[in-house]
């Protein structure tokens, strides 16, 4: 799959992507690109709550569980994924794991990052998920920095910060509604497949009608059905208005 483009996105937890972004892992699969999800965490002690309700549940077991869980996301959704371990309440990267992070974007230079919203007071491993992409994507430019390959600085990808769980506190703007109606039931199967917080298919379901619903009405496309909101950060380059 080498001549394949690649989309990156990093999550902060195991379940996270599948929520707030397996609508565009799936369209962009479908399209043949390469598409690699980054864990950075398995979500093993803030996001895991059905699980820690077993008895003698450990945080090994947990990891376990959670690993399958999204890997079997990840396969339906036609996605690699890759697990870093980073801790979880608080994620805690070490050198090393940003070296590796840093990696990811020298050696599958993606056309397309999506990670999390700059702030959420609810979760703060998901605004430090949103620093580490950001500043991975600029040290992977930086022609000295020790990581694989070489840095240069027109490898810089625009990225898109997927919808938080509750937006309004976390200052998102929906500045994009991007379309999933065609991967609809991939998103939903994936997001069944997450038995550990099997809570969340109804809300993300309602919301997929709601942004489709906004979709409609800032396109006119009334085949929209499902839609999934994101924000841009960089400006976008272009020699057309649209």
């Amino acid at each position: 799959m080498e001549d394949h483009k690649t989309v990156l996105v990093v999550s902060a937890h195991a379940a996270d992507f599948v929520w707030r972004a397996a609508g565009a892992i799936a369209l962009y699969s479908e399209r043949g690109y390469r598409v690699r999800i980054l864990c950075l965490s398995y979500g093993e002690r803030g996001e895991s709550e059905r699980l820690w309700k077993i008895p003698g549940m450990t945080v090994e077991r947990v990891k376990e569980d959670r690993h399958a869980e999204s890997s079997r996301a990840a396969e339906i959704l036609g996605a690699e994924i890759r697990f870093f371990d980073m801790g979880d309440y608080p994620i805690e990267p070490t050198a090393e794991k940003i070296v590796e992070l840093v990696n990811e974007f020298r050696e599958h230079k993606p056309e397309i990052v999506l990670t999390h919203s700059y702030e959420d007071p609810y979760n703060p491993d998901h605004p430090m998920a949103n620093d580490l992409t950001l500043k991975a994507r600029v040290y992977a430019q930086a022609s000295g920095y020790p990581a694989k390959g070489k840095g240069r600085q027109d490898d810089a990808p625009p990225v898109f910060l997927f919808e938080p769980h509750q937006p309004e506190q976390c200052n998102f703007k929906p500045q994009v509604l991007l379309d999933i109606t065609p991967v609809w039931e991939k998103k939903l199967r994936a997001m069944e497949s997450m038995a550990a917080q099997e809570h969340l298919v109804h809300y993300y379901t309602d919301l997929g009608k709601r942004r489709g619903v906004q979709a409609v009405r800032n396109s006119g496309r009334r085949a929209i059905k499902y839609a999934e909101a994101y924000q841009r950060i960089y400006p976008q380059v272009t020699d057309v208005l649209s």
